[in-house]
């Protein structure tokens, strides 16, 4: 199956509200290349799961909803991880692009940067990035991976002048130690192309998930964060 026509996607959500500016067709596609403790997709891990989608099935559906996403809101790729399936993407976006819809990525940028990344770089207005750890071993134990990648992902973004959401997942005692934080905010000071923030609060909601996959949740002697973990979190990162 040509995997520029193809994908494997998880599911679609209509109206996003939370994975990009405005309302979002966002896509959640299968597979991905982490192993986070605390995922809340469990069941996107597996690239042979899920079901295929062409190109032009997903372009249709999304033209359906082109006068609620535009202009101001637009197309959001998420997961999983959709830059294992870049190829799609860029065959999509392309579409995207010529009708003037805004196209999204939501990743952890846990990837090598190749010519086809790059590509599909060129045709994204705004990555989420999702940050998983500031700090390069406390990341391997939390994600089954170091940072380095993530990170010259991030500066490569920062280099070529694309828009970035920085995202963190607040996980009481794991990424709210105070000098991670300020360690986090440093680093997003060294990025020109930051535009927003976004602070996300660790919840345990799927980890009813893993128990119906048969895999053990390690997090569930973890409490969820709350809003005072949020706001002094934020207080650190110099957001209020």
């Amino acid at each position: 199956m040509d995997k520029r026509n193809f994908a494997k996607i998880h599911s679609i959500e209509t109206f996003g509200t939370v994975d990009g500016p405005g309302v979002r067709f966002v896509t959640f596609f299968q597979g991905c290349n982490l192993e986070c403790k605390y995922c809340h997709n469990r069941d996107t891990w597996n690239i042979n799961n899920g079901k295929y989608i062409s190109v032009d099935e997903l372009f249709e559906q999304i033209l359906r909803y082109k006068s609620y996403i535009t202009p101001n809101g637009g197309f959001t790729a998420s997961g999983g991880e959709p830059l294992l399936q870049p190829y799609f993407l860029i065959s999509l976006f392309k579409k995207l692009k010529k009708e003037g819809i805004h196209t999204a990525i939501d990743t952890s940028g846990m990837i090598e940067v190749t010519d086809t990344i790059n590509e599909l770089l060129s045709l994204t207005d705004l990555v989420l990035l999702d940050i998983k750890h500031i700090r390069s071993d406390k990341s391997k134990d939390l994600v089954g991976f170091d940072n380095e990648k993530e990170l010259s992902f991030a500066r490569y973004l920062s280099e070529h002048n694309i828009p970035i959401w920085i995202r963190q997942v607040i996980i009481p005692g794991i990424t709210d130690n105070e000098e991670d934080l300020l360690e986090l905010k440093n680093f997003i000071s060294s990025l020109k192309s930051v535009e927003k923030v976004e602070l996300l609060p660790y919840h345990n909601l799927g980890e009813y998930k893993w128990k119906e996959l048969g895999f053990d949740y390690q997090l569930k002697d973890v409490r969820t964060a709350n809003n005072e973990d949020i706001k002094r979190a934020s207080k650190i990162l110099g957001l209020i």
